[in-house]
């Protein structure tokens, strides 16, 4: 059983949208919607999806959006908004602007924050702050082990009760098998998604960059693939033991596809997740020595990327997601072995995807739209939908629409995203999220009123 995302995610109150998007192409693989209609949001919900022409707006603002395409906005279960400790870099009101103008309707942050979220206390001051600031409705998931140390485990339950979403230590594996297996047992009795960051730190060392040939040309130390997939291999062993619910975060390597196809067949209940950058760039852009390019995990080489791609088509994996880690000028602005590792992604996600993959024939804009909303129900959240009756979360897109990345700025307080300078072709120009509108694109009028 799912519940609505804003009620149980936090964001500052507004004015429920009383919007007519006319002549829009409604698109929801979910619901099988696809049509052009006169979308008519009343009070903050889709009240009908009209005949183009015979929506009655009712007084309300009327969007002109014949040749746009409205999607269900898309949802991000991992995001890092910085908060606490690192507002220089992202907070919550930048980090949630951000998501909105992706095309987001909601998001959910980690919990490695300084110091790290593990008391019910921080989780209570957190959704307190974003029901002030966040544009967007945000979640919060709470360490695994305190202070992240892998040592010993957060009370769980309170941590639940105070309103986290899940558990993760994202940024660092659960390193001691007996404390993630008492973690699963512990799940049994207060629920949350336990998200996985998967890594050997005796196997990455290290390392800066994917293992193979680039690395080797470069003489840079290197993360192999199996540092991810043995860890995979580890714990979804511990969760089919415990019949527990684990979700695997940012996939990469060809490995780990195979170790998590395998997994599923076998009954367990995981679920897991891939970004943008690893779906559509490989170790080569490396060879710049560019610290935009460096991230964990690391891009691979093609032949991760191309397994990857065909897990998001056979269903392995099951939704996108951006990873979102902002960092400041002087943590990227350094020699690469020297630089934090991590990019921005949350304004790029839908553009990069639709510009590389749909319009590349990599995959169709159904699937596409499909794993950018999926991350919803994987946390317990009812996924975001066009069927009327349905609360107003609506990616408003033009898909012919071109622009370069970071030429007029960007939403998150940090600029380091892998993808600035490119040419995109697909642009969001207008979020609904919770039934409000939560980002415009400042060149995008809204119309008239009727």
């Amino acid at each position: 059983m799912t519940v609505a995302i804003s009620e149980t995610l936090s964001g500052r109150p507004g004015e429920p949208a009383d919007l007519l998007l006319r002549g829009a192409r409604a698109f929801d693989p979910g619901a099988g919607i696809d049509g052009v209609h006169d979308i008519v949001i009343r009070d903050g919900h889709v009240a009908e999806l009209a005949a183009e022409g015979d929506g009655d707006a009712g007084g309300a603002e009327v969007v002109e959006a014949e040749g746009l395409c409205a999607f269900p906005g898309f949802f991000d279960p991992h995001v890092h908004l910085r908060t606490p400790g690192r507002e220089d870099e992202e907070d919550i009101e930048t980090g949630s602007r951000a998501a909105a103008a992706g095309g987001f309707c909601g998001i959910l942050a980690m919990a490695n924050t300084e110091p790290p979220v593990c008391t019910a206390a921080d989780v209570g001051s957190l959704r307190e702050r974003a029901e002030r600031e966040a544009a967007i409705p945000v979640g919060f998931l709470a360490a695994v082990s305190r202070a992240m140390a892998g040592e010993e485990l957060t009370e769980m339950a309170e941590l639940r009760d105070a309103g986290a979403i899940g558990f993760s230590d994202d940024g660092l594996p659960v390193r001691n098998a007996r404390l993630l297996r008492r973690a699963l047992q512990y799940q049994r009795l207060c629920g949350g998604v336990i998200a996985l960051h998967e890594e050997d730190p005796e196997l990455s060392g290290a390392g800066v960059m994917h293992e193979g040939p680039v690395s080797a040309a470069l003489g840079l130390a290197a993360i192999p693939s199996v540092s991810e997939s043995t860890a995979i291999a580890r714990d979804t062993a511990l969760a089919g033991y415990e019949d527990a619910r684990i979700h695997v975060q940012h996939l990469s390597a060809r490995e780990s596809v195979e170790a998590l196809r395998q997994a599923k067949a076998n009954g367990v209940r995981v679920s897991c997740e891939a970004t943008p950058h690893h779906l559509t760039l490989t170790d080569e852009s490396v060879r710049t020595l560019d610290a935009g390019f460096k991230m964990n995990p690391p891009l691979r080489s093609e032949d991760d990327r191309l397994a990857l791609l065909e897990g998001l088509r056979d269903g392995t994996i099951d939704c996108i997601a951006t990873d979102h880690a902002p960092h400041s000028a002087d943590e990227k602005e350094v020699p690469f072995e020297a630089a934090a590792m991590g990019v921005t992604g949350l304004e790029t996600a839908f553009a990069v995807l639709h510009t590389e993959l749909v319009l590349g024939d990599a995959i169709d804009l159904g699937l596409l739209v499909s794993k950018l909303t999926a991350g919803a129900e994987l946390f317990g959240l009812t996924a975001p939908s066009l069927a009327p009756g349905s609360e107003a979360n609506v990616a408003l897109c033009d898909l012919e629409a071109e622009w370069t990345v970071g030429e007029e700025g960007y939403e998150s307080r940090s600029a380091n995203s892998c993808f600035a300078g490119r040419r995109l072709r697909g642009r969001v120009l207008m979020t609904l999220a919770a039934g409000k509108v939560a980002y415009r694109l400042r060149s995008f009028s809204l119309g008239v009123a009727a």
